[in-house]
């Protein structure tokens, strides 16, 4: 489980146009989602491959027996078939990315 961090220099400045680009270049459709918080995904698999991407907010995902919180320029790939789950973290609503190939 790999998490990847935002590249300012590299990607520019942070932004949902910036991160939708990326993730479509890379093949994914993407859609945004906001999730409130206590919001929480209990374990569960996709048919297809995916990247969660976060925009704004706090989401831990827990997958393989880690776990990781993903914050505003985060994304993971979560493999098609991979049990994972997933909740918000602390008082603010998660603003993210689903990618799905």
């Amino acid at each position: 489980m790999e998490l990847e961090h935002w590249n300012e220099e590299k990607e520019g400045v942070l932004s949902e146009d910036a991160m939708r680009r990326k993730l479509e270049e890379r093949g994914y459709v993407v859609n945004r989602y906001v999730y409130p918080p206590s919001t929480y995904f209990p374990p569960h698999t996709h048919g297809v491959d995916k990247i969660d991407g976060v925009l704004s907010g706090r989401f831990r995902l827990e997958m393989g027996g880690k776990s990781v919180i993903l914050e505003a320029g985060d994304a993971i790939a979560v493999p098609k078939g991979e049990v994972h789950s997933a909740e918000v973290v602390g008082d603010e609503p998660v603003v993210s990315l689903d990618a799905i190939k």
